[in-house]
């Protein structure tokens, strides 16, 4: 083994672990998210309604449901580029149109706000993965 395969091997070794950690971190927060929507369901339709939604009584428990396969596929890293672009595609669309703070009320303003940017940083986190996914 060469100098350059070794030190290829051991970075990619310690990108590794990390990297697990991460997905696995990811993948259950996002989960764990959509799952606490299942149990108030009735609240996530109306929210969607109130949001807009098309369909919302369809809409929200299959975009609910689509984040926990998305969650656990990243956490267990199986069908990742499917797991990764379903995680991406939801927090796109969601984050911009669901959370969109400069448009709400005072009152509400600084809930949504913390929704955009906490969808925000798990957005980042799932495109980090979605290019792991396709490497």
């Amino acid at each position: 083994m060469s100098d350059d395969e070794t030190t290829e091997e051991t970075e990619r070794i310690d990108r590794g672990a990390p990297s697990r950690i991460g997905r696995v971190l990811l993948g259950v927060g996002l989960a764990a998210q959509a799952s606490e929507d299942f149990r108030d369901m009735e609240d996530t339709i109306e929210y969607a309604e109130s949001a807009g939604v098309p369909e919302p009584d369809l809409a929200a428990p299959f975009a609910s449901g689509m984040m926990v396969a998305a969650g656990v596929g990243i956490a267990l890293w199986r069908l990742p580029r499917v797991a990764t672009g379903a995680a991406v595609a939801f927090l796109t669309v969601v984050t911009a149109t669901m959370h969109d703070f400069w448009n709400a009320d005072e009152d509400d303003k600084s809930g949504e706000r913390l929704a955009f940017f906490g969808n925000l940083a798990m957005l980042g986190g799932a495109l980090v993965f979605l290019r792991e996914a396709f490497k």
